[in-house]
């Protein structure tokens, strides 16, 4: 790549080319270590003289930004920060009114804590990547030789009808590849969702306690977000506010408490929905790991008159880097969702979507489910038998996903973050059931247990148990 610097002002060359260089240099353009051109390559791009370059690199070799090595080349020099100049004030621009989103951390940016107990975080051991790394290379290879063209931004077809099928046979759900939208995960199909449906001052209902991206996300959009409780038989249908445009839940394995939404409760939601004009979010994003009794229907196969968009994910039952999700909508959404990824994205990878539907169409994908889970079983049985040891302890039903809760008996929110704190203190990430919620009351903790290592859980249990 050519070095691009402009000769700006008036004067001699020789002073122009040793002003550019030495600004490159001090604000970071040319890093040190950098070997800059050859003088008659770098005066044949400005249209001067050599000898006006070679003096200009002469200069600032005397002035220590520049290094001669004979026979290797000329080489921008360690530069220390008194020498570079000071930064212009920081400019005015700034989000617009009413924004007051930062960054979340995430578990890729912090070091991964001796007792690894977060949740969301899949076991990239147990993840077959000899096999996945074959298909993606097949599939580049492939591509290499094809057109280099757009790509659809619903998806690539084959996966849209792997999706389908794979939600048929395993979730009950009638749908066909027109049905699936493909994603970069359940965040980027919220956010579409939330850019088409939503508009500023509309009501928004979610579990509380309950997801917190998702809260974001629908807040982002300048949406109103409420708060509805959760208890033993999921969203209570009861509060959910009547102007609400869009009802946010995550029936099969609710998140965080754990517990399945009751076929009762999904009937009364369906029904609730048909009589307003909402819509329903259903987050189904880790129901593939079953440990006890069969899944009920989602609320999509209930569903009788087009009120349910479902999302799912690839993060949790393969990993977070393949970075892909769908949502299944309705037909008098889906043009609309599909023309804002092009608008936002244009459309995702094609390889490993590619990739993706193979892996699913050989049965890789089940293979991989059924042997993780597994594993995932050893270490929820292993949790769930300390937990329930513990008399402060009141260990709430789950029978899917990747994590488990226990609410701590005669305590606070505030009993639970000291806890949580002394934990983290001790090496041990647990996450407390109050960073999910916006008002409730809840006091416990949420146990992951995709992450965390075999061989240190029973080891990590013991340590949160004297914490108790």
């Amino acid at each position: 790549m050519d070095l691009a610097i402009e000769l700006t002002g008036s004067g001699e060359k020789t002073v122009l080319v040793y002003r550019a260089l030495r600004a490159a240099i001090l604000d970071g353009r040319l890093p040190a270590g950098h070997r800059l051109p050859p003088t008659r390559a770098l005066a044949a791009d400005l249209r001067v003289a050599r000898g006006s370059v070679a003096t200009a690199y002469e200069r600032l070799a005397a002035e220590g930004f520049l290094t001669t090595r004979v026979g290797s080349g000329t080489f921008v020099a360690m530069v220390s920060e008194r020498q570079r100049p000071r930064r212009h004030p920081a400019d005015p621009l700034r989000p617009r009114a009413g924004w007051t989103f930062d960054p979340l951390p995430t578990s890729g940016e912090q070091a991964a804590p001796r007792y690894d107990f977060r949740t969301g975080i899949p076991d990239a051991t147990l993840f077959p990547f000899d096999s996945w790394r074959r298909l993606v290379s097949a599939e580049l290879r492939l591509r290499a030789n094809g057109p280099g063209t757009y790509a659809a931004p619903a998806g690539h077809p084959a996966l849209r009808a792997a999706i389908a099928r794979s939600l048929g046979y395993g979730r009950s759900v009638r749908a066909t590849a027109d049905d699936v939208v493909v994603t970069n995960g359940t965040q980027h199909a919220l956010d579409l969702i939330a850019r088409v449906l939503l508009k500023p001052g509309d009501v928004v209902a979610v579990e509380e306690p309950g997801y917190p991206p998702a809260r974001r996300v629908f807040a982002a959009a300048g949406a109103r977000v409420v708060g509805v409780p959760v208890d033993e038989d999921g969203l209570v249908v009861g509060d959910l506010p009547g102007a609400a445009r869009l009802v946010y839940t995550t029936p099969s394995h609710q998140f965080p408490l754990g517990g399945a939404m009751s076929l009762d409760r999904r009937r009364e939601l369906l029904d609730w929905a048909r009589r307003r004009p909402a819509a329903i979010v259903e987050d189904d994003y880790d129901s593939e790991f079953r440990f006890a009794a069969r899944p009920l229907e989602p609320l999509y196969s209930l569903d009788t008159v087009g009120r349910v968009l479902y999302v799912g994910t690839f993060s949790k039952n393969m990993l977070p880097m393949v970075r892909t999700g769908f949502a299944l909508l309705p037909p008098g959404l889906r043009d609309a969702v599909i023309a804002a990824r092009q608008l936002g994205d244009g459309y995702g990878q094609v390889a490993v979507q590619a990739a993706l539907a193979r892996f699913i169409d050989e049965g890789q994908l089940a293979r991989h489910v059924r042997r993780a889970g597994k594993a995932y079983g050893n270490r929820r049985s292993r949790i769930l038998g300390e937990l329930t040891a513990q008399p402060s302890l009141r260990v709430l039903p789950s029978a899917a996903g990747l994590h488990v809760t226990a609410l701590l008996r005669d305590a606070t929110p505030a009993d639970a973050a000291r806890i949580s704190a002394a934990a983290a203190n001790a090496g041990l990430a647990v996450e407390d059931v109050g960073r999910y919620s916006v008002s409730s009351t809840i006091a416990g903790f949420v146990f992951g247990f995709g992450a965390i290592d075999p061989a240190v859980l029973d080891e990590g249990l013991a340590i949160f148990a004297r914490l108790l």
